[in-house]
């Protein structure tokens, strides 16, 4: 195995930097392909608890080099805020490479995030306010400023012009807000430029050179697959794609060259942010859930929304990522539970349906029909193999793999790298 992705199966916050963090033993190369600092990961190793939100969670192996991808929106102060945080800790950071095909988030971007969802008002998707989605439309737009234009003043000078003129043209006649000052962004962004420097560079030689040579690599994804601008509950997602198609363009590794899929599912299914979640638990379940797992997202700190696991949006995930195998992440939550219950399809207007609907609207008006479960309220978080997991979890396990049809690969039982249970070696 030379090439593993790790993707996010549901709505994000699955444990894919747990995840990742185990795998890394064995890499190479670990890659952060999507998303920016909206997305954060929670990584507890010998070195302490750390919530990254853009440097690859295999930061933490020194033998590993760390790669932010082309596909990935920077602020670079969120990022040398992060850098600094790791050296205090001792952890070398000089294995860090940032692509200068990066692009990077601007003030304006945030300041219009925020705008953008005051002036939706009760409509607002639930955005992080960090100026993700904007920054993806000026890329799409041909509007972006990418890392590599920071170590080029006269230049970046230039195209920052540009590009605040138009902004500011907006700031003002639509939204009536004061204009941003292009001196001020100018010198902060070239202060960034000079720290950022010795990290920025071109990085698809060193990742080719990694795939030719048959080094492990290995694909680190952001949020989940449900919020895909294409496959997930638009326009309640995210702006790049969470996909394993997504790890193919946002690291420039070409997809026959991707060895493994690995999606990553909580033992229960959560949610941040608005649109529709039908499984969701408004009552004492899902707060036990929610307390018990401290389901509080890394990047915003708000209460996450709890649900029991939803077959019908993983057939779906399985069936757009292509998972190779399983990670399922959060087992022991579940273990003081009498019963727990999966979501095998949905009743809507009398009618059942298996597959997921592409409307959020559609998808807000359907109920879950559940399977019943017994638990096995005993704990699991010493467990290390799975013949030692009581009865009813493995078949809590078995009946997952036969509605997804797909295999579980790990099980996680807790949040430390100990705390695995390898049912099948993913290297």
């Amino acid at each position: 195995m030379s090439v593993v992705a790790v993707i996010g199966a549901q709505w994000g916050d699955e444990g894919k930097g747990k995840v990742v963090d185990f795998l890394t033993e064995k890499a190479k190369v670990v890659i952060r392909f999507s998303g920016g600092d909206n997305a954060g990961h929670t990584v507890i190793n010998p070195y302490g608890e750390f919530r990254l939100h853009l440097i690859p969670s295999g930061i933490f192996h020194p033998q590993v080099t760390c790669i932010i991808g082309n596909g990935v929106a920077v602020n670079p102060s969120v990022l040398l805020g992060e850098i600094d945080e790791l050296q205090k800790c001792g952890i070398d950071a000089s294995r860090l490479f940032l692509s200068d095909r990066a692009h990077l988030i601007m003030p304006y971007h945030i300041l219009f995030d925020g705008l953008e969802e005051e002036r939706r008002g009760g409509g607002a998707l639930g955005t992080t306010h960090k100026g993700i989605g904007p920054a993806f439309a000026d890329k799409a737009a041909r509007l972006g400023i990418r890392s590599g234009d920071l170590l080029d003043r006269e230049a970046f000078l230039t195209r920052l012009s540009a590009v605040l003129e138009f902004k500011n043209a907006i700031l003002t006649k639509v939204y009536g807000v004061s204009p941003l000052f292009l001196e001020e962004i100018y010198e902060q962004y070239c202060s960034y430029g000079e720290r950022l420097a010795p990290f920025i560079r071109e990085v698809d030689s060193v990742v080719q050179v990694a795939v030719l040579r048959k080094e492990p690599v290995l694909l680190e994804g952001a949020q989940g697959t449900l919020l895909d601008p294409d496959f997930g509950t638009y326009p309640y997602v995210t702006s790049s794609s969470p996909l394993a198609g997504g790890c193919c363009i946002g690291s420039g590794i070409g997809p026959t060259n991707i060895d493994y899929v690995l999606g990553v599912f909580k033992a229960y299914i959560t949610r941040v942010g608005g649109g529709p979640m039908p499984t969701e638990l408004r009552d004492e379940t899902g707060e036990l859930i929610r307390e018990r797992a401290h389901e509080y997202g890394t990047t915003t700190g708000r209460p996450r929304r709890c649900g029991w696991f939803d077959a019908v949006a993983g057939r779906l995930s399985v069936q757009t990522n292509g998972f190779s195998g399983i990670a399922l992440t959060r087992l022991d939550i579940l273990d003081v539970l009498p019963v727990v219950k999966i979501c095998t399809g949905y009743k809507l207007d009398g009618e059942t349906l298996s597959s997921f609907p592409s409307s959020a609207v559609t998808l807000a008006r359907c109920q879950p029909i559940y399977e019943e479960l017994p638990g096995w309220q005993s704990q699991t978080d010493e467990i290390r193999s799975f013949e030692h997991l009581p009865s009813e979890a493995r078949r809590y396990v078995t009946r997952l793999e036969e509605l997804l049809s797909c295999p579980v690969g790990l099980i996680s039982v807790g949040p430390r790298r100990e705390q695995t249970i390898v049912v099948k070696s993913i290297w």
